[in-house]
C-alpha cells in the first residue's frame, strides 16, 4: 500500500496534480491538506473510478462508504494527512501580490515549508518528501536543515522537483530539431530559478543540432519559461498546469523506481554531499545543493552522476553564473532555517 500526501492540494498546482496522483494505479491511498477547501477538492477527486481510494473523514451521511481525506489546520488536520504517509509532495505556498516584495514572498513560503517539514519529520519521518514550493533553490535546504534538526535528514529521500525545467528543454527542443518531445533526453542542471537553470544542449540524446542564432533564445526561453506563461494569462496565473504535469511526472518515476524498476534516471535537485556519487560533483560546482540527472531505486536517490565532462564553453560560462547565484540561495534558506523573521 502506498499512502501520497499533497500540502496544498487546493492551489493552482495542487488541484491538477491531486487529479493525476489520483489516477494513477501507483497510489493506494491519497490525503489532501491545505488551509482552505480541501475537503471539497478530496470530495470531487472521490466520484473518480481510479485506484487510489480516499481515507479517513466521514461526511455524516450515516455511511462510511464514502470517504474523503480532505484535511484542514483544524484539529491537526496536517498531522492527520502525513501520518503514515510513503510519499509526500509539497506545491504549497501563496502567488506574489500586489505590493508585495520578493522578501515577503520568500518568508510567506518559506515559512509554511518550513512548518509542513516540521510536521513531516514529527509523523512521516521516513518519507520521501518533493519539495515543488518556490524559491526551491531555497526550500529544499530549509527542507533539510529542518529534518537535521529533528534528526531524520536522510539525504537520498528529500528531493527539490526541477521537472518542469526538463519538460519545458525537451518541449523547446523537439520544436527546432522537428523530433517528438518524448524521444528526446535533455539534461537539465542547477537550480530552479532565472539563471541558476543549466540546459546542456550538448549532451541531448539523441543528439540534435541547435542553430548557432537560436542557442540563446533556446537558452533564454528554458530559464525564464515561467514568464511566458504569466504573460499569457496577463497577469492572473503562473505556470500551474505544466507544474502540476511535471510534479506527477517525477512522482510517478520514483514511485516506479522505489517498487523496483531498473534504470530511471531524472535530474533532480538534492544534499549531493548525502547521495552516492554525488560529493564529488558537489566539489566541481561548489555547491552543496544542485540538480543534476540522479538514478532513482528503492532508497530514493541511489545515485548522482556527473554531467560536467565535456560540455561546452557556452554551458561553462551558464555554470559560472548558475553557481553565483545558486550559494546565496542556499545560505538565504539555511539562515532562514535556524533564523526566522519574528511574526
Amino acid at each position: 500500500m502506498v499512502k501520497a500526501v499533497v500540502a496544498g492540494a487546493s492551489g493552482g498546482i495542487g488541484q491538477p496534480l491531486s487529479l493525476l496522483l489520483k489516477l494513477c494505479p501507483l497510489v493506494d491511498e491519497l490525503a489532501l491538506y491545505d488551509v482552505v477547501n480541501t475537503p471539497g477538492v478530496a470530495a470531487d477527486l472521490s466520484h473518480i473510478s481510479s485506484n487510489a481510494v480516499s481515507i479517513p473523514i466521514s461526511l455524516g451521511f450515516g455511511t462510511d462508504d464514502w470517504k474523503i481525506a480532505g484535511y484542514l489546520p483544524k484539529d491537526d488536520g496536517a498531522k492527520a494527512a502525513f501520518k503514515g504517509a510513503d510519499i509526500i509532495v509539497i506545491p504549497a505556498g501563496i502567488p506574489r501580490k500586489p505590493g508585495m516584495t520578493r522578501d515577503d514572498l520568500f518568508n510567506i513560503n518559506a515559512g509554511i515549508v518550513k512548518g509542513l517539514i516540521e510536521i513531516a519529520a514529527e509523523v512521516a519521518p521516513t518519507a520521501f518528501i518533493l519539495v515543488i514550493s518556490n524559491p526551491v533553490n531555497s526550500t529544499v535546504p530549509i527542507s533539510a536543515e529542518v529534518l537535521k534538526s529533528k534528526g531524520v535528514f536522510n539525504p537520498q529521500r528529500l528531493f527539490g522537483v526541477t521537472t518542469l525545467d526538463i519538460v519545458r528543454a525537451e518541449t523547446f527542443v523537439s520544436e527546432i530539431s522537428g523530433k517528438a518531445p518524448t524521444e528526446l533526453t535533455v539534461p537539465v542542471i542547477g537550480g530552479h530559478s532565472g539563471e541558476t537553470i543549466v540546459p546542456l544542449f550538448s549532451k541531448v540524446t539523441p543528439s540534435v543540432s541547435i542553430p548557432s542564432d537560436k542557442y540563446d533564445a533556446l537558452v533564454n526561453r528554458v530559464q525564464f519559461g515561467g514568464d511566458e506563461v504569466v504573460k499569457a494569462k496577463d497577469g492572473a496565473g503562473s505556470a500551474t498546469l505544466s507544474m502540476a504535469f511535471a510534479g506527477f511526472r517525477f512522482a510517478e518515476k520514483l514511485l516506479k523506481a522505489i517498487k523496483g524498476e531498473k534504470g530511471l534516471v531524472e535530474p533532480t535537485y538534492v544534499y549531493l554531499p548525502g547521495v552516492p556519487g554525488g560529493k564529488e560533483v558537489a566539489e566541481v560546482v561548489g555547491c552543496d545543493f544542485f540538480s543534476v540527472p540522479v538514478e532513482l531505486g528503492p532508497n530514493g536517490a541511489e545515485k548522482a552522476t556527473n554531467p560536467l565532462a565535456g560540455i561546452t564553453e557556452k554551458e561553462k560560462e551558464l555554470l559560472a553564473a548558475c553557481t553565483k547565484g545558486l550559494k546565496g540561495n542556499i545560505e538565504k534558506g539555511v539562515t532562514f532555517a535556524h533564523n526566522p523573521p519574528q511574526k
